[in-house]
Formats: C-alpha cells, sequence, structure tokens
C-alpha cells in the first residue's frame, strides 16, 4: 500500500474510535494536546504523523497505537 493509504487508513481508525468514544474532534484535540484542525487533518489521511502524535491521540482515546495497524 502507498503512504497515503496508509495515512488515510489510519485517519480513518482514528475517527470511528473517536466516534465510538463519543468525543468531538474539538475534544480530542484538548486531550491530545494538537489543534482540532491536526485531528481534522490527521482523520482526512492529510497528515503523516509521527508515532509520538498517534501515541498521544491513541492514549487519550484508550487505545493502544497497535490498534491503527491491525485488520
Amino acid at each position: 500500500p502507498s503512504a497515503m493509504d496508509i495515512r488515510k487508513t489510519i485517519g480513518r481508525k482514528i475517527r470511528s474510535a473517536r466516534i465510538q468514544a463519543q468525543v468531538s474532534q474539538e475534544e480530542l484535540a484538548d486531550v491530545s494536546g494538537f489543534s482540532q484542525q491536526y485531528i481534522s487533518e490527521l482523520e482526512t489521511g492529510k497528515r503523516n504523523p509521527t508515532i509520538a502524535s498517534l501515541q498521544a491521540i491513541c492514549a487519550a482515546l484508550n487505545k493502544s497505537v497497535g490498534f491503527l495497524f491491525l485488520d
């Protein structure tokens, strides 16, 4: 898969976990320390996140980073 495909897949998984947790983008941004714009761009695959940013976002969603890479 291309880098774009991976970014989109990770973004979809983050969005799905966020919605399942009933958390808005703004709330996730506040808890994880990122801007709402960053969360939005991450969810749409427009950002290339670092492992550290994925760790912070997953921690805010009570998920392990590993869930992003499982089918």
